[in-house]
């Protein structure tokens, strides 16, 4: 059995860890220039994760997998947040493309409209609070006596 990473309202959550991971290195230079951006719901959903202050769960800001830069990245889930600004509306098709590759790595994508982060923050937290525990979540098994 997996390793238990955090407890969310006292449902255990297991570990995921997906390793060997790609890595562009030629998108570092890019990687900064995004982190300076400062986009307001990435940042408004980064105060909210950074120093483990959601259920003790590590997040990083903007991570380089394979040849794609993603928002938010749990590595111990193998799990990648994506916040959706008007800039996806004609994305559609590379959107599409970019998150089959993802999830053919093994990764889960949650993915959430900027809009929803700029005006019901709270409503956000416990939407992916739902998700971590529908995928990772784990029922305590009952001991046999």
């Amino acid at each position: 059995m997996k390793e238990i990473l955090t407890h969310i309202n006292g449902i255990p959550i297991r570990r995921n860890f997906v390793e060997n991971l790609p890595f562009n290195p030629h998108l570092v230079i890019l990687l900064k220039q995004k982190r300076k951006a400062g986009i307001l719901g990435e940042v408004i959903f980064w105060k909210k994760v950074r120093a483990r202050t959601f259920h003790n769960i590590d997040f990083d800001r903007q991570r380089i997998i394979g040849n794609y830069i993603v928002d938010f990245y749990v590595k111990a889930l193998g799990l990648i947040i994506e916040i959706d600004g008007s800039s996806h509306d004609e994305k559609q098709v590379y959107d599409g493309i970019r998150q089959e590759y993802l999830e053919s790595l093994g990764l889960l994508i949650f993915r959430i409209p900027d809009f929803d982060i700029r005006n019901n923050i709270y409503v956000v937290m416990k939407d992916l609070e739902y998700f971590i525990i529908q995928h990772f979540g784990t029922t305590p098994s009952s001991k046999i006596p």
